[in-house]
Formats: structure tokens, sequence, C-alpha cells
């Protein structure tokens, strides 16, 4: 993008009546943000749904010069950015109508076709949370997904640091300019995150992690990935936005259930009961909804069954599931007598080296 084009681009970012559903159109129409304003205002309100409230103070002095002054800081500070309109631009926010026009980034984000998903929830985890967030990463690390979130307080961090244990690359989607980090006590995970994903955001340098700032950021979360997830949520909150944002765009939501009384559950099991996620006790269930297994089948470690090697437990669950047939997750676990959480990540590996398939009601046989 030309010096010209990202100031015009920053300009109309700056126009108060214009968002991004609007910019959007304003520059199909005219081809390209610095066209909008070469072109004479009366040929811009010929454009559906753009009068006269919208178009106020397009032409404003002032927005030039914010907009000159934060080219100088991006320029001063080597920012990266993504713009709409471009094939570096995330692929799956790129389908969202309300999805920002231009996106900040820092890190090493290297996207390309790897399979994307958001991970949200309460900032005030508690060690259900906290232990779910470590077994699911552990078992879906096999697929080598991205994994977005919010770098906040509670889930955020937790399924952040997980993703950079397990070597997956993260993401961390910000409601401020990348010149500061909320919360300030998150500063010391800035580096990890950037040596293995990096930071987005589409807020400007003067930009502060002001409310209404965390709600727009949650749509580029939602925006951004296949499926999100909600771990844990109270009765309202605003993981529960991202989930009803996810729900708009179409994507798959799922939230993982808790106990009926637990104030950090009651999120999640409404959106269960409402039937605005699907139920997720284990990486597998995701792995099955989103047909990820299918394109596991494929791969050519499949291919090879003869030949895969399976460890310890690998051979017991598959010795068992060869005599018993079909089994349930629960009945694998006790009678080959390992722990639920072990067998989940267990059987995903399996899956992957191709020697069981999962169907559904979390019920497992071998091939």
């Amino acid at each position: 993008m030309t010096t010209t084009e990202l100031i015009a681009v920053l300009r109309l970012q700056r126009v108060p009546n214009i968002g991004d559903v609007t910019a959007k159109k304003l520059i199909t129409h005219c081809g390209s943000a610095s066209a909008i304003f070469e072109d004479k205002l009366q040929n811009l309100l010929k454009i559906d749904g753009v009068g006269m409230h919208t178009l106020k103070g397009l032409f404003d002095g002032e927005h030039l010069e914010s907009a000159e002054s934060e080219f100088a800081y991006i320029q001063g500070n080597n920012l990266e950015y993504s713009y709409f309109a471009n094939e570096d631009y995330p692929r799956y926010l790129k389908h969202c109508i309300d999805s920002p026009i231009l996106l900040f980034k820092k890190g090493k984000i290297d996207l390309g076709d790897r399979k994307i998903i958001s991970v949200v929830g309460t900032r005030k985890i508690t060690s259900y949370g906290t232990a779910f967030c470590e077994e699911f990463i552990e078992s879906i690390a096999p697929l080598n997904p991205v994994i977005v979130s919010g770098f906040a307080y509670g889930v955020d961090i937790s399924i952040q640091k997980a993703a950079i244990k397990h070597g997956l690359q993260t993401i961390g989607c910000l409601a401020h300019g990348l010149n500061q980090i909320y919360p300030k006590t998150h500063a010391k995970y800035v580096s990890e995150v950037e040596k293995n994903g990096g930071f987005f955001t589409e807020f400007w340098s003067t930009s502060n992690p002001e409310r209404e700032n965390f709600l727009k950021r949650n749509r580029v979360i939602a925006g951004m990935a296949e499926a999100t997830v909600v771990i844990e949520s109270a009765e309202k909150g605003g993981s529960l936005v991202t989930a009803d944002i996810a729900n708009s765009y179409s994507r798959d939501v799922f939230a993982v259930p808790g106990r009926a009384k637990d104030k950090y559950s009651l999120g999640c099991n409404n959106l269960i009961k409402q039937q605005k996620a699907h139920m997720l006790t284990s990486a597998a269930d995701l792995v099955y909804m989103l047909d990820w297994e299918m394109e596991v089948k494929k791969t050519p470690t499949i291919q090879k069954q003869l030949f895969v090697e399976l460890d310890t437990e690998e051979k017991i669950i598959y010795s068992y599931l060869q005599k018993e047939g079909k089994q349930l997750l629960d009945v694998i676990a006790l009678e080959c007598k390992l722990p639920v959480y072990k067998i989940s990540s267990t059987l995903l590996n399996m899956e992957m080296k191709g020697v069981i398939r999962p169907l559904p009601g979390k019920i497992f046989e071998a091939l």
C-alpha cells in the first residue's frame, strides 16, 4: 500500500459517522480510499445508504492531521498492518461484513491455511477452567491450530500460555494500540507471544483500553476463527458477547459444561441449554463437529496403518477396542484403567495415526 493510500485509509477511520461497513462500501465504489477524497460530495451521496449525516466531516482537515500523525507513528515504529482487501488479511475475518478495514500487527504471525480456534472465558478462572485449558491444548496440539484470544486475565492468558507451552501459535487481539499492554501485569508474556504468534489490533496508538474498545475487539476474536470456544463464563460477560457474535457470523460455538450451581459455569450451561453452543467435554468433540478428523484421515500417516507405532497405552486401548468393538470414552477409560483426561489426548493421537475413529456420542471404534 502506498503512503498516500494508507493515510487515506487512516483518515477515513477518523470520520465519526463512518464505520467499517460504510468505509468498505465507499472504498469499493470509488476504487480506493484515496479516490474517496478526490471525488465530489454530490457523487458520494448517490451511493446507496450514504447520506449527509454519514459524510459529515469527511473533508475536515483535522482528520487528515490525525491520519498523518498516526502514519508517522507507524513508520517510526516499523509497524506491520493488514488491509481488508489484501491477501494477507485473516481469511475468516475477511468474510465478516463489519471486520476492521485495517489491522495493525506485531510478532511472527503466520496464518496461512492453518486451523484457527478462538478461546474465551471469564477473567476469574477456576481450577476446573485452568485444568481444562491445559487438557484441551495438549489434546488438540497434534493438529497444530492457531489459538486466538484476548490476552486478558483468566481464561485468555491461561489458554495462550498453554498454547505456547505446547508449541502452538497464539494470537492476542487487543483493545488498544500496540504502544501499550493491558493488563500491565501481562507485559511479562509479550515476548513469548510474539515469538509464537503475536498481536492484532484495529486501534491506533492514541487508543486506550476503554470498555467500548473491548466490545469492538470481541468481533475480531470471533471473526478470526473457524470456531469459538467458551471455557468458563458467569451468567453475563464479554465472552458471551463473543459467542453471540460468532453465532451471527454462522461460526461454530462450543461451551464447556459445569455443575448447575457453579457461578462461572452458568454462562456456558445457558449457551448449551439455549442451543447456542455445542457441548465441549474434550478436544475430540470439537474435532468431530468440525470434521477435522476427515482431513487427518487423508494424510500420508493414515495411509500407512500397518506401519504405525503405538505406545503402551495406545496398544492397551487398541487391543480393547478390537476385542469389544464400539465403546464409549468413559467405558474405555474405566476398562483400560486410564484417567479420562489422559485418554482424551491418547484417543486423538490414535485417531491421527489412523487406527481408530470417533463416532457420534463420544464413541470410538478400532479400524
